[in-house]
């Protein structure tokens, strides 16, 4: 088993400050966003808008806190990551190959003939990926089985999971919660992705989510709401989230969809669509300065 600090290391950074590892969080966000948006143009499709609005989300998970083993994938004390928007498949292949789960060449075959990097993610093909999740609302109820297995084992893994909010729209996601609440369930955190767009139009003119805290808070959740653009503070946030506890949490992480693009933001016509080649040499240049 991989500890945060050894993870960091072996990735060749050797941080141990906060303002250290928020720089490396940063960093590897925006390699993310740069590499998710070739992908996206080579392959000729994709969702950009949710996969760049996470990116600095999974970043802090992937290139800090989660207590992985690229080598040893399978391990039975590694923590628990599901994408239960599986849709953003963008920000969580960049995250694996960046993490050493496959070579990052391997990236260029995204969502080619054969490939393994479908555009919903397969575990039975990519070692990383803890389930199958695509359908919203699917992933995180397996999250909180997950978390429930682990209680029972009295095991020491946690289990993040990551929604989106038009996916909060489910109600596989609320009969979950309400599970997870009675369970007391403390090793698990489920973070939200709050960029308040889904495809189409807002999640407030579709179906009204707020008071969205509130919600959460009745079903018996810690709740905490935070920048989730942020890296210090998403950090913070996650190391909290370690602290030994008798209820689930749940991270509102407030983001701006297409996070880091100009055109691309606050647009929910950027969920899914490529931009052309104007557009991504913007894109590209917005991202590397």
């Amino acid at each position: 088993m991989v500890s945060p600090e050894q993870h960091r290391h072996v990735e060749g950074v050797g941080v141990t400050t906060l303002e250290a590892r928020t720089a490396h969080v940063r960093e590897r966000a925006n390699w993310m966003r740069r590499r998710l948006l070739a992908m996206i143009v080579d392959a000729g499709q994709g969702h950009p808008g949710g996969d760049l609005s996470a990116a600095d989300i999974v970043a802090s998970l992937y290139f800090d806190i989660l207590r992985i083993d690229p080598a040893d994938p399978s391990a039975p004390k590694r923590d628990r990551f599901v994408m239960s928007k599986g849709h953003c498949t963008g920000a969580l292949y960049t995250a694996l190959a960046g993490a050493g789960f496959f070579p990052e060449a391997e990236l260029d075959t995204y969502l080619k003939p054969l490939s393994r990097l479908n555009g919903h993610p397969n575990r039975t093909y990519l070692p990383g990926v803890e389930t199958n999740t695509g359908p919203l609302g699917h992933g995180f109820p397996v999250a909180v089985g997950i978390a429930v297995a682990g209680q029972i084992d009295k095991a020491e893994y946690r289990v993040f999971v990551l929604t989106g909010d038009g996916e909060l729209q489910e109600g596989s996601i609320w009969e979950a919660a309400m599970f997870a609440g009675h369970r007391g369930l403390g090793n698990l955190t489920v973070i939200v992705d709050r960029n308040r767009l889904q495809q189409g139009a807002s999640t407030e003119d579709t179906n009204q989510l707020e008071p969205l805290a509130d919600k959460w808070r009745a079903f018996g959740w810690e709740v905490v709401e935070i920048d989730g653009h942020d890296p210090a503070i998403l950090l913070a946030a996650f190391d909290d989230a370690a602290a030994p506890r008798t209820r689930p949490r749940c991270i509102i992480a407030n983001t701006i969809k297409g996070k880091g693009v100009s055109f691309m933001e606050n647009q929910a016509g950027w969920h899914h669509g490529v931009p052309n080649a104007e557009q991504y040499a913007t894109a590209l240049a917005e991202l590397t300065r």
